[in-house]
């Protein structure tokens, strides 16, 4: 795609050309015209002698009508015989006007001819657009730095929208000058501190109530622990189930504000994926776990959560064996996580990697649908990347990548 720098500067080049070529079709149309040669031709035919004059008379007539102007002009007589000449002879007309490389010829009333070059005609046919050629590449370099100048601008502001539109709150452009760009500028940096505005409120709300929500939390588990010992076992299971639920749930939004919140990596230290994968493993009977060490450099909690979310979805929504597999690539480490499940389908594949979202129609509905999002989270946070593909004979595999 052109450039838009681009697509100003030749139409600014173009429009002075144009402009040229117009200016100069209309000087030779006002100079050139027959009424310009017969007043030249009658004011000379009055400033030299008669046709019948002898040929030093005439000579000397002509050397003071072209007294300093530095060129050449050469008299003839009716049947193009030479009377007089100054400086370089010159051929004799066919018409009169202005013919290249000859100069201006105008046809006296008495049926002679005179014939002029000034001095800049001598330079040759090709002087004319030489000279032309060399005002355009002028203009042309003066008109680039203006153009550059106001195209740059836009980039600038471009490269601010795609990188608030990456996820950066903190872009912004200088504002220069005061024409529209300028104010698209202000309005622009405007618009972004709104958001960043709006989107730091919402994580700070986000943060506090899932912070607040942790007191009225241990409050009823421990009046279930209060509780009599004759109290229903069943409801007291329930009970206890879902405030297990809901301490998860508060935990994963508390990990995934402070995701957003933190740019960087908050620990960094050389994990050993194989060790932290049988850890987790040891919490799940229907676990099964295979490869080889790798040593990742990161996080180690997030990168055990990262593994502890994707066994849980695969014991929520698969069925076991629950397969996890640690294995050592030419970029880092793998992690694959199977399960025999009823699958993935391929349109949702993607999706399942956002926040809150479920698969239509499942019949799973345990989970707040963050686990997933906190796994591509953190992945790429790590410098990796997280996708689900199909499990051949059935079930869904979750790849995470990461980079040694």
């Amino acid at each position: 795609m052109t450039r838009l720098y681009l697509r100003i500067y030749l139409a600014v080049i173009a429009s002075l050309a144009v402009f040229a070529l117009a200016a100069g079709l209309l000087w030779r149309n006002l100079t050139e015209g027959p009424p310009q040669f017969e007043f030249a031709a009658t004011l000379a035919q009055n400033a030299l002698p008669p046709a019948s004059a002898p040929n030093a008379e005439q000579q000397a007539a002509l050397e003071r009508l072209v007294v300093n102007l530095r060129g050449d002009a050469t008299l003839f007589a009716a049947d193009r015989s030479v009377l007089a000449s100054v400086g370089t002879p010159l051929p004799a007309p066919e018409r009169a006007g202005w013919a290249r490389g000859v100069g201006w010829a105008a046809h006296l009333p008495d049926g002679r001819w005179l014939v002029a070059r000034s001095a800049q005609g001598r330079r040759g046919p090709g002087f004319g657009a030489l000279m032309l050629a060399v005002i355009l590449v002028a203009v042309g370099v003066g008109a680039y730095p203006v153009v550059r100048r106001l195209t740059r601008r836009l980039e600038r502001l471009q490269a601010g929208v795609e990188s608030l539109g990456a996820g950066d709150l903190t872009a912004r452009v200088k504002v220069e000058g005061r024409d529209e760009v300028a104010r698209l500028a202000h309005s622009f940096n405007s618009a972004a501190g709104r958001i960043e505005q709006l989107v730091g409120a919402h994580k700070a709300l986000l943060a506090n109530a899932s912070h607040e929500l942790r007191t009225p939390l241990a409050r009823i588990r421990m009046a279930i622990e209060l509780m009599k010992q004759d109290a229903d076992p069943k409801r007291k299971l329930e009970l206890e189930q879902d405030i297990a639920e809901l301490d998860a749930l508060i935990d994963e939004l508390l990990l995934n504000s402070r995701l957003d919140a933190v740019k960087g990596m908050e620990a960094s230290e050389a994990v050993d994926l194989l060790a932290l994968a049988a850890e987790e493993c040891a919490r799940y009977a229907e676990a099964e776990l295979d490869g080889q060490p790798v040593s990742v450099r990161g996080d180690p909690r997030l990168l055990r959560r990262l593994i502890r979310n994707l066994l849980e979805n695969a014991r929520r929504h698969g069925a076991p064996p629950v397969e996890l597999r640690v294995m050592r690539t030419p970029q880092g480490a793998e992690i694959r996580v199977s399960d025999q499940g009823s699958g993935v389908p391929e349109a949702q594949r993607e999706r399942v990697f956002e926040p809150f979202f479920r698969i239509p129609g499942s019949r799973e509905a345990t989970g707040a649908g963050l686990g997933l999002a906190l796994v591509r989270q953190i992945a790429r946070r790590h410098g990796g990347e997280a996708r689900c593909m199909a499990r051949d004979g059935g079930g869904s595999v979750f790849v995470v990548e990461l980079p040694a």
